[in-house]
């Protein structure tokens, strides 16, 4: 059995009712699943994340990608004392996706003390890969952050 990386426990409904009046909530992005080392979001594919040729945009796939790990990430760390931003956030776009549902499973490649890096694979309701992406956040002392950062 795979031994567990969240620090805090992590809960759906308080993950999606933090999402509220975010660009994750505006786009219809939902947390829907948590496992030992993993974190998995949906996000419904309307013309809102399309483009003019009516496929998902790839932006829409970034902010996907993006906010599943960037939750993620700040379930691995002492939250009191931290907090998880992203730096760099590398994507690839394989197959295009037209309707139903994306979603994006994000998973640790490093867990780090001032870095973490996450894989994002993003696949369609018949489980082909449309994207991968990785992500790189910065951890940072909530106390020596030059901005004043709220807490995940």
């Amino acid at each position: 059995m795979t031994k567990s990386i969240w620090t805090h426990p992590l809960d759906l409904s308080d993950l999606n009712k933090r999402s509220q009046d975010t660009l994750s909530h505006l786009l219809g992005i939902e947390f829907i699943e948590v496992g030992t080392d993993f974190l998995t979001a949906r996000m419904p594919i309307a013309p809102k994340v399309s483009q003019p040729m009516q496929i998902m945009h790839g932006g829409a796939s970034a902010a996907l990608a993006e906010t599943v790990a960037s939750a993620a990430a700040n379930y691995c760390i002492d939250r009191k004392t931290k907090v998880c931003v992203g730096l760099e956030l590398n994507i690839n776009h394989l197959r295009s996706l037209r309707d139903g549902f994306a979603d994006a499973i994000a998973k640790p490649l490093h867990l780090g003390k001032t870095t973490q890096v996450w894989e994002i694979k993003i696949y369609d309701c018949e489980k082909k890969l449309i994207s991968a992406a990785r992500l790189t956040l910065a951890v940072l002392s909530l106390e020596e952050s030059p901005q004043k950062l709220r807490a995940f």
